[in-house]
């Protein structure tokens, strides 16, 4: 098949989040099934000074028609590997900044005029190409017009650009939602600024323009394709969800193997497998050294790496740090986000640098070594449409606390229920069931037989793309 995905980001390029590595990992892994892959993403200045593209070739110069203005952008293609292509639509006006998305304090305003940019560019790309292709496949709010805007293309040209359409949500919390003026940009008929189309409450979402139109819908674990028709996860579009229910499909996200693999992974001062642990002492003896520690603790390690925001349960873990001070514990903190988590973090380790470390920012080496040395992976979320970074903790043998939401329901077995087949403990994400799932996992660490049965089952999991990338297959097929 001729696959074109469209996003935001994409890794190893570009990241803020788990939808680049998605993108990355599932574009690699339909390429090496034998598909013919295109990945679309913005020409960020971060991107266009990576030695990763140094290769890539201004092939196309594309105009885009906005509101009543003409915009000129480039296109910059760059062969990734057999079967895969990466495009990146340049304009220095839209991506020549610091951020993707903000200025590190809000979002930049002209984000509207941004990303609609980016989607028509995408449209023209594919007209450039003799059209054909058999799916688009977008992502998120950044492309949420893209199944409209090809229709769209389509009946205007009478050329057929792609055979159907497929958007994913990563995360219903991020909706790319913009003023009643922005609709202008898009140039399409103004029938489709209304609540059947893509008007939100007075504005418009982008990403309601993907609900809508696309032929099939998928979220990133079963579970969540469920919980986004509910009030609780649905952030006001549970009703457009439940309209298209028989389009949604849930599939859980993959990890790339290549890039997370404790026997293979170089960022380590030591590999190990579920075979042969001895590394993975070496990599707890490490981590406890870069926080400034002794290297020999006999107390869990307790890790966490995540953006500092309520949805990931920051919350409820500066609510336990009055009772972890009173065990033979240490915690290490990485991430970055909101100012008060960043601030109060700061606090905490400040005030009890033996017991707590805080490294604020994004460090793909220490995030590694963190998955690899803590004994215990906190992730206390309060909404989690997939996770990767449980699955992460598990492949490297670090025991997951997990609240029982989206898809760390599908990926973790819970001790008090799975019996032997346990790979972590699981909890209701509310302050009390937070402190005592940390209860149990010091119970759990207490008992060095069962906490080794724990981890080998975790460690056994697998969590790989070429697990899963069969549905998407089976998605496109039909």
């Amino acid at each position: 098949m001729r696959i074109v995905h469209a996003a935001g980001e994409m890794f190893p390029y570009i990241k803020t989040g788990g939808l680049a590595d998605v993108v990355g990992a599932l574009s690699a892994a339909l390429a090496g099934r034998g598909h013919e892959v295109t990945v679309v993403i913005p020409g960020y200045r971060a991107v266009l000074e990576s030695p990763l593209v140094q290769d890539a070739k201004h092939t196309q110069t594309l105009k885009v028609r906005m509101g009543c203005r003409d915009l000129v952008g480039e296109v910059h293609t760059l062969a990734v590997r057999p079967r895969l292509t990466l495009q990146l639509v340049v304009r220095e006006e839209f991506f020549d900044r610091r951020q993707l998305y903000w200025t590190g304090e809000r979002e930049y305003d002209d984000n509207d005029a941004r990303f609609i940019f980016f989607q028509k560019a995408v449209i023209e790309i594919m007209r450039a190409a003799g059209g054909g292709f058999d799916i688009l496949h977008a992502h998120d709010w950044q492309t949420g017009l893209l199944p409209l805007l090809l229709r769209n293309a389509e009946q205007r040209s009478g050329v057929k650009l792609a055979a159907r359409t497929v958007f994913t949500v990563h995360n219903m919390i991020y909706q790319g939602v913009f003023p009643p003026s922005s609709f202008a940009l898009t140039n399409l008929h103004e029938s489709l600024n209304a609540m059947d189309g893509i008007e939100y409450f007075g504005q418009i979402s982008l990403l309601k323009g993907g609900l809508m139109y696309a032929d099939r819908l998928t979220t990133v674990s079963p579970t969540y394709a469920q919980e986004i028709q509910t009030p609780e996860h649905g952030c006001g579009l549970e009703g457009v969800v439940r309209l298209r229910s028989g389009t949604v499909r849930g599939i859980r996200n993959g990890i790339e193997r290549s890039v997370w693999n404790p026997e293979t992974d170089l960022l380590l001062p030591a590999r190990f497998s579920a075979n042969n642990l001895a590394g993975k002492a070496t990599c707890r003896a490490a981590l406890l050294k870069r926080m400034g520690w002794k290297e020999l603790f006999d107390g869990p390690v307790f890790g966490i790496v995540s953006r500092m925001t309520t949805a990931k349960g920051h919350d409820l873990l500066l609510g336990a740090i009055d009772y972890l001070l009173k065990k033979n514990c240490r915690l290490i903190v990485l991430g970055s986000g909101e100012a008060k988590y960043e601030q109060a973090h700061r606090t905490a380790a400040a005030a009890n640098p033996d017991r707590i470390a805080v490294f604020i920012g994004v460090d793909e080496e220490l995030s590694h070594l963190a998955f690899a040395g803590s004994d215990f992976f906190l992730m206390p979320s309060h909404t989690e449409p997939c996770g990767l970074t449980q699955m992460y903790a598990q492949v490297y043998g670090t025991v997951p606390l997990a609240s029982r939401v989206g898809g760390l329901i599908d990926t973790v077995r819970d001790i008090a229920e799975a019996g032997g087949n346990a790979t972590g403990l699981m909890f209701r994400s509310e302050q009390n069931d937070f402190v005592e799932a940390l209860g149990a996992a010091l119970k759990l660490f207490s008992n060095p037989v069962r906490y080794a049965a724990v981890q080998q089952n975790a460690m056994r999991q697998d969590f790989s793309w070429e697990s899963v990338v069969g549905q998407y297959e089976q998605l496109y097929q039909e």
